[in-house]
């Protein structure tokens, strides 16, 4: 089991947010936390991450506990989380957003290279715009100089907050399909949206529910289920 969260509870201030939430990742896999707005999701995301502190229950990765590491080392370990909002540096050129993520690592230029091509041969659009600046590019591109940057770091574990957010479907239907290309490099995932159209590439999801696990299971079965959109994402 790559990623272990067992009944957390966390919030801010005073004001519980997680009441009890469990879900875990194995290695390979792709994971979909859904939910409406309020639900928990990115709550959980910053507690997996170090941003917040779990007021109680616990969190392993690859069997280590994570409560007393710092966000840094937890990113050490192979954890990264690609926020909602895509971060990028709007004035910087796509070319300097893409190789940020890279001041960490250790195995050579040629490698990073490498990786940089994999990547503009994933998101050929880029290759075209290197030297455009970041906030010249439309929402579409910028999400996907968002993941590329991302996956840049060889992350082992990639958290992504609202990989839909604010896109088109077609667009966000081409970039849930570039998933399963970015798994075949090494990565897991754990997805968190409120579009259900991420359990067609999902292995399994999870629904929150004011801080709590509502439904749980085989993407493929959650998919089929006609109440799940109406009771659970508010739709």
């Amino acid at each position: 089991m790559l990623l272990e969260i067992e009944n957390i509870r966390s919030g801010y201030g005073r004001l519980e947010v997680l009441h009890g939430v469990s879900l875990h990742v194995d290695e390979g896999e792709v994971v979909a936390v859904l939910g409406a707005n309020g639900a928990g999701k990115t709550t959980t995301l910053r507690v997996c991450s170090g941003l917040l502190p779990a007021w109680s229950g616990s969190i392993r990765f690859d069997g280590r506990p994570l409560a007393k590491l710092k966000t840094e080392q937890r990113a050490a370990l192979g954890l990264a989380q690609l926020p909602e909002g895509r971060g990028i540096l709007h004035t910087l050129s796509v070319s300097e957003n893409l190789y940020l993520s890279t001041v960490v690592r250790k195995d050579g230029k040629a490698a990073i290279k490498e990786d940089a091509q994999r990547m503009l041969g994933l998101f050929p659009i880029l290759g075209t715009k290197l030297d455009h600046p970041a906030g010249s590019l439309s929402g579409g591109q910028q999400q996907m100089l968002a993941v590329a940057r991302a996956m840049m770091a060889r992350p082992r574990f990639l958290m992504i907050d609202e990989l839909s957010f604010g896109l088109a479907p077609a667009l966000v239907d081409q970039l849930f399909g570039m998933i399963g290309e970015l798994r075949r490099l090494g990565t897991s995932f754990l997805l968190v949206e409120q579009h259900a159209s991420v359990l067609d590439v999902s292995d399994r999801a999870y629904v929150l529910r004011t801080g709590r696990n509502q439904v749980d299971g085989a993407s493929s079965e959650l998919k089929r289920d006609p109440t799940l959109v109406r009771s659970y994402l508010g739709a």
